[in-house]
């Protein structure tokens, strides 16, 4: 079950990212001028990334600027959304795919519409609620 809902966010971060880059001028993912199999190919394989990084460095991440976090209210979320971006637009180029911001403005406004965008659907086909789950079934 876990595998098909890993599946699924990596299915949900595609489209999220696909959307985005349709939608910002200054995000740039895949060849433009690359066949529509090579494009889905070379989404997926960074929304793959992307997940990978955000379920490994993230927690991470989080836990480390957690003080941060908490004086700002939790806006520092967004920085650290941005962050996990520009990483991925990193690895994806040691990978030879592309997936480039023209400035860091450009990866935090990509950042939040990704993020709105994955909440949307997460919260209409129902990926979202094992989070939330697993913690109150452990407590009680």
């Amino acid at each position: 079950m876990e595998g098909m809902r890993f599946l699924g966010h990596i299915i949900v971060t595609g489209l999220a990212l696909w959307v985005t880059a349709l939608i910002l001028p200054g995000m740039h993912l895949g060849d433009d001028s690359a066949s529509a199999l090579t494009q889905v190919l070379t989404i997926a394989a960074i929304a793959l990334i992307l997940a990978l990084l955000n379920t490994i460095v993230k927690p991470i991440l989080e836990f480390l600027t957690f003080p941060i976090t908490c004086v700002t209210l939790g806006l520092f979320q967004l920085v650290i959304n941005t962050l996990m971006l520009l990483l991925a637009s990193w690895v994806s180029g040691l990978f030879d795919l592309t997936l480039a911001f023209d400035s860091f403005w450009w990866a935090l406004g990509a950042g939040v519409i990704i993020g709105i965008l994955s909440a949307i659907v997460e919260g209409v086909t129902g990926l979202g609620e094992g989070r939330g789950d697993r913690a109150h079934s452990a407590g009680a």
